[in-house]
């Protein structure tokens, strides 16, 4: 593996309750958040099963993905000090879409905007 980034061969079903209570603590639901991964991704409900059984790893996850939404171009500013749109790793760009998502979602944004519609 030609990156160090710990994140990569982490379990997405070790970050994904994480994404889950983020939304929950502010009044969002588990469903938002699917619909938000669903949308980046292209995967399914059956997919995401899947996908928290096999303990896939981040890196899989993405390189998985059905089909990454044409819009993500449109998700744009600043998620653990980076803005997401300047990232230069194809990898750790979606991995921050996803948590610039997940944030929104949290902070009350609804989801037409969060889906860029």
């Amino acid at each position: 593996m030609k990156n160090n980034h710990r994140i990569y061969a982490m379990a997405f079903a070790g970050v994904y309750p994480h994404y889950i209570t983020k939304a929950e603590k502010k009044g969002r639901t588990k469903e938002e958040v699917d619909t938000i991964i669903y949308w980046l991704t292209g995967y399914n409900e059956q997919d995401l099963q899947r996908i928290l059984d096999d303990k896939t790893n981040f890196e899989t996850f993405f390189a998985e993905a059905p089909e990454l939404n044409p819009n993500v171009s449109l998700i744009k500013g600043v998620i653990c000090g980076y803005r997401v749109e300047e990232i230069e790793d194809p990898l750790m760009q979606k991995i921050r879409y996803l948590d610039k998502l997940v944030d929104e979602l949290a902070k009350g944004k609804a989801m037409e905007k969060i889906l860029r519609k």
